[in-house]
C-alpha cells in the first residue's frame, strides 16, 4: 500500500458514506481546505488527526500510519494539468502570474509568498448572473536575505 492507495480509499469511502469535506474537517478540527489537501495526499496528519480519519473513512491501520508520513507534495500526473478545472488555475498563473509577482514586489519588496505559512478559504458567492467561486489565499511574506 502507498499514499496514493490511501487517497483512493478515502475518496471511495467519502462517496460511499455521502460525506462532505466540510463535515470531515469538522471532525478533525481543522479547515476544510487543509483537511481536503491532506486527504488528497498533500499534507501530513498527526497521530490524533490520522486516527480520526481512520474512523471516519474506515481505514485499516497501515493506511492510518501512511497519513502520518510526509507526502511528495505537488504531485500532478502531468506538468501542464489536463483536468479542466485545475488547468484554469494554471492558466490564471500564466496570465496573472507576472502581475501577482510585480504587485507583491512593489508592496513587500523582493521575496515570496509562503505556501507553508499559508491559509485558504473557499466559498460559494451567490450572484444573480451565476454563482461565483470565491477563494481567499493568505501566505506569509518571506523576504530574500542578503549575506
Amino acid at each position: 500500500m502507498n499514499r496514493n492507495d490511501v487517497t483512493e480509499m478515502i475518496i471511495a469511502a467519502k462517496i460511499k458514506k455521502g460525506l462532505k469535506w466540510e463535515d470531515v474537517a469538522t471532525k478533525v478540527g481543522l479547515s476544510k481546505e487543509w483537511v481536503t489537501a491532506g486527504c488528497l495526499g498533500q499534507m501530513t496528519f498527526d497521530k490524533k488527526q490520522a486516527a480520526v480519519l481512520g474512523k471516519v473513512f474506515g481505514l485499516p491501520p497501515d493506511a492510518v500510519a501512511l497519513l502520518q508520513v510526509v507526502p511528495y507534495k505537488g504531485s500532478l500526473p502531468t506538468s501542464v494539468p489536463t483536468d479542466p478545472l485545475i488547468y484554469r488555475f494554471y492558466e490564471l498563473i500564466s496570465v496573472y502570474g507576472t502581475t501577482f509577482k510585480e504587485l507583491i514586489h512593489e508592496e513587500f519588496g523582493d521575496g515570496i509568498m509562503s505556501a507553508i505559512d499559508f491559509k485558504m478559504n473557499l466559498k460559494r458567492e451567490p450572484n444573480p448572473n451565476g454563482d461565483r467561486v470565491n477563494i481567499v489565499m493568505s501566505g506569509k511574506f518571506l523576504p530574500y536575505k542578503t549575506y
